[in-house]
């Protein structure tokens, strides 16, 4: 029998040569959103580690967007250019390259994890915007509720923002909506409180992620994919639910959404998440085979058997690894050794592939 980590997948015009890809990871080490030697190198080193799918980490489609003030962006042409030499690097050595675009609502302005925690001062950080003038947690910053001409604007900033991707090399666009992060603030109950078109009913609460989409689909070409990230489950009573997050994939579907990222969590801070290796998985089986949509697992995926019994087992079409990737950028050349799969080294590194 085959082995399906290693087998291609195609979506829309592109073919993925396997099935891993390098999830988004914020490297908290841009200046003024700017690509740098850093994605080059930290990038670059998983395409030639044999990666199908290398999608770049959460960039900012404005400077308030930013999770922190050292945020990847994409919100200016200048932009274009850094991220284009390191497409090219990608696609030179086989991987497609793909960006998550997004915006970080009521989570933004705050510290770079190994700098602190919470909202940065007051003279390095910026206003927040979220869907209701809740902040995530007291040490958080106090946002705004957007009003009508602010929705216009995001909506207009991620439309900008895929014309920058397209101009960069990028091949695929993943709609960052979890995490807590805007687009999840606004479908989750428990951080939307807005009485309009926005709020309230679940087709309200959806409706900005639906805009979205329609926005990036203007300019995103008919023969590229567009995922979408969210998080199935706020692991909170009261919150988002996988039978939400079912919904939802079959209302993607019709959007011709190409495939579904399932993460869970992040939009509130007392939430109880049983963390633990493949945690995540079911989320992903139970959208793809009840919405019959594509989707992809992520979370504590670390060896080669785990990613191919997933796979084989029809739970998720495609494998997001993180940490593991972070632990071992040669990640898929080792697991298709594991897997007796005789993948194609890079012709530099030919010497190496035989313990010899």
């Amino acid at each position: 029998m085959a082995v399906q980590l290693f087998s291609p997948l195609r979506l829309r015009g592109l073919e993925l040569k396997n099935r891993i890809v390098v999830s988004p990871m914020c490297e908290y080490s841009s200046q003024d959103g700017f690509a740098n030697d850093w994605h080059l190198v930290h990038l670059g080193s998983r395409a030639v580690g044999g990666a199908g799918l290398i999608l770049f980490e959460a960039t900012a489609v404005s400077p308030e967007a930013r999770i922190t003030p050292d945020d990847l962006g994409i919100w200016k042409d200048e932009h274009i250019e850094g991220l284009r030499r390191i497409t090219s690097f990608l696609e030179a050595h086989g991987s497609v390259p793909g960006i998550q675009l997004a915006h970080a609502g009521r989570k933004a302005s705050t510290f770079s994890p190994w700098k602190g925690e919470g909202a940065v001062p007051a003279e390095q950080g910026w206003q927040t915007v979220a869907p209701s003038a809740v902040p995530f947690s007291p040490t958080y910053p106090q946002p705004v509720a957007l009003d009508q001409a602010g929705i216009q604007k995001v909506l207009h900033d991620f439309r900008e923002a895929t014309r920058r991707s397209l101009e960069a090399g990028f091949k695929v666009i993943e709609i960052h909506a979890a995490h807590g992060y805007l687009l999840h603030e606004f479908y989750s109950p428990l951080s939307n409180q807005r009485t309009d078109n926005y709020g309230g009913s679940f087709d309200n609460r959806i409706r900005l992620l639906l805009e979205i989409i329609d926005a990036v689909r203007e300019t995103w070409p008919a023969e590229y994919p567009l995922l979408v990230r969210i998080s199935a489950t706020d692991w909170t009573e009261g919150g988002w639910t996988i039978e939400d997050s079912v919904k939802l994939a079959k209302v993607l579907k019709d959007k011709q959404i190409d495939l579904i990222d399932t993460s869970t969590g992040g939009n509130v801070p007392q939430a109880q998440i049983p963390v633990g290796p493949g945690y995540q998985v079911e989320f992903a089986a139970r959208v793809k085979q009840e919405a019959n949509i594509p989707t992809g697992a992520v979370g504590i995926i670390t060896t080669a058997q785990q990613a191919e019994d997933i796979l084989a087992n029809n739970q998720a079409d495609l494998i997001l690894m993180a940490r593991e990737l972070l632990r071992d950028p040669y990640f898929p050349l080792h697991a298709a050794q594991e897997l007796g799969v005789d993948l194609e080294w890079p012709v530099q590194y030919q010497r190496a592939k035989r313990n010899k």
